[in-house]
């Protein structure tokens, strides 16, 4: 079957995660990326793998992707981009609003080569504001959203979580920005511009936060893993860690039942949400006595018969190995020269007609220079070399 978004040519600049991911997902469903990379691009190297840093993100985000170097701050290596980018659909970039001015990717400056053009701007604070000038990274927009005071456990410093979410959540903003753009595109004609930022996902991802104060003066304590209302947290067995989440009154009354306690559900002190919060602490100390004895599995099982949600808290290898993960596709094994098979996450939306996939690995630094610039551009081999020597690509 033919992926959704065939025949849609993507220009992806993007470097890190959330540009790089974002043309990741277009690229799952069938469109053609082209990943543009600076010839001889080296990443800082703050990994602690003796690995190419550059060879890394190629691995993890390059995935489905083809590989060219492209000099912008070139005059011809400008030049270049605008040919690619008439033969183009979209652009994704994530340069500081300054840098990418300097390197012709302003709209204004892209839709004169292409007036149907579509340029994905993702950036730390958007393309205006007071703080459109400033750089930055997931943890400042966890920060700066508040996300991080809502974080761990009373009396802890602030906390980022250990996961991106700034980082993906943005790429999926923009990658639903993106479609949504090919969309008003197909009927009017027109390409546009679409502003993501990094501060404006973060802030999205507080949700009911904001109201909540305005309306009843309430933040949310720091309560770790617990919710303020339920069972929410996760337990210790015999042999590991499972997350219980024991939401009202009717999976409360199914807990009791499973694990023999049966008095506690006419118990005045755990009858409602109010009073077992009012009694949360001796709440927990009873599920842990009633957990703990057990092994995972086995209360797993029994939740399962309850109809409770439930989960083993997995370490990376128990993730691997997860056969319902597999079963999805959520792990895919992919041969990248050097580094044999790499484990990547798959794509997570399941069309029944278009099917999505993750299958080629991720591309060698200008490894699709000859099939972009000689079959899309036509150029010749002389004059590839020539760009070559003069380190335009």
């Amino acid at each position: 079957m033919e992926g959704l978004l065939k025949g849609i040519r993507v220009l992806d600049l993007g470097h890190f995660i959330a540009c790089p991911y974002c043309g990741l997902l277009l690229a799952a469903m069938g469109a053609e990326v082209i990943q543009v990379k600076r010839p001889g691009e080296e990443q800082e190297a703050f990994l602690p793998f003796k690995v190419d840093p550059w060879q890394y993100f190629s691995v993890i985000y390059g995935a489905n992707k083809k590989g060219i170097t492209l000099n912008l701050m070139h005059e011809k290596g400008r030049e270049i981009f605008k040919e690619l980018v008439r033969k183009s659909d979209v652009v994704l970039e994530n340069f500081s609003v300054e840098a990418a001015k300097a390197l012709g990717l302003r709209y204004e400056m892209l839709k004169e080569a292409n007036p149907q053009v579509i340029l994905v701007a993702i950036t730390g604070f958007g393309q205006y504001g007071p703080y459109a000038h400033r750089l930055a990274f997931d943890g400042i927009g966890q920060a700066m959203s508040g996300g991080m005071r809502a974080t761990g456990f009373s009396g802890d410093p602030p906390l980022r979580s250990g996961v991106n979410f700034v980082d993906y959540g943005t790429a999926l903003y923009a990658a639903m920005g993106t479609l949504a753009a090919l969309y008003h595109r197909e009927r009017t004609g027109k390409g546009q511009m679409v502003d993501v930022s990094l501060m404006d996902t973060a802030v999205s991802f507080r949700g009911a936060a904001f109201a909540l104060y305005q309306l009843f003066d309430w933040i949310a304590p720091r309560l770790g893993n617990r919710s303020p209302f339920s069972i929410y947290d996760s337990f210790k067995a015999k042999d590991g860690w499972v997350f219980l989440a024991v939401v009202g009154n009717r999976l409360w009354r199914r807990f009791a039942k499973v694990v023999g306690r049966e008095e506690l559900i006419s118990d005045p002190r755990f009858a409602n949400d109010a009073t077992r919060y009012e009694n949360i602490d001796l709440l927990y100390l009873i599920v842990s006595e009633c957990v703990e004895g057990k092994t995972v599995d086995d209360v797993i099982s029994l939740m399962e018969q309850a109809q409770i949600p439930c989960g083993r808290v997995h370490d990376v290898p128990e993730v691997l190995a997860d056969p319902h993960i597999r079963a999805r596709d959520m792990i895919v094994d992919i041969d990248y020269p050097g580094l044999g098979q790499v484990p990547l996450a798959g794509f997570p939306i399941k069309f029944s007609e278009t099917p999505g996939n993750i299958a080629t690995r991720g591309p060698l630094l200008g490894e699709h220079n000859e099939e972009v610039y000689c079959g899309l551009l036509g150029f010749s081999s002389e004059k590839l070399a020539e760009l070559q020597e003069e380190e335009v690509i």
